[in-house]
């Protein structure tokens, strides 16, 4: 046996080299619904049917932000998701030392000025500094 006919026997013995896609599908897919699912919480935060005052000067809102939303009957939501008055200081406490004390406030223009301002105290009394008030840019 010459020393051709043996490397020839090495090389055919093998099975060769396969790459096998389906991990690389499984974390494409993962990807996918990571981006899905992060894309659509900012359309639930305003998906609450609110009458926002008009103002001549607005910010576009921070998702980072917990957001307190008043309706026009005096429910409250945080973050989309309907809460009490009595609730509402214990849920907002971990979410502000993620935002840096600021709290967005969302309130019907047609709602109840008390409850307003009773929302804003519990926000106060739960640490929170400052609050991004929810407006609609005038027309």
């Amino acid at each position: 046996m010459t020393r051709a006919q043996g490397r020839r026997r090495m090389r055919d013995s093998g099975d060769g080299v396969t790459f096998d896609f389906a991990p690389m599908v499984d974390v494409v897919l993962l990807l996918l619904i990571f981006f899905f699912l992060t894309s659509s919480l900012g359309a639930r935060q305003n998906a609450l049917p609110l009458d926002l005052p008009r103002a001549s000067t607005t910010v576009q809102e921070t998702p980072a932000l917990p957001i307190v939303s008043v309706d026009r009957a005096g429910k409250l939501f945080l973050n989309g998701q309907e809460t009490t008055l009595t609730k509402l200081s214990a849920q907002l406490k971990p979410l502000l030392s993620t935002s840096g004390g600021v709290v967005g406030l969302r309130a019907d223009e047609r709602g109840s000025y008390g409850t307003v301002v009773r929302v804003m105290d519990v926000i106060k009394k739960a640490g929170g500094e400052r609050l991004a008030l929810g407006t609609r840019p005038s027309e």
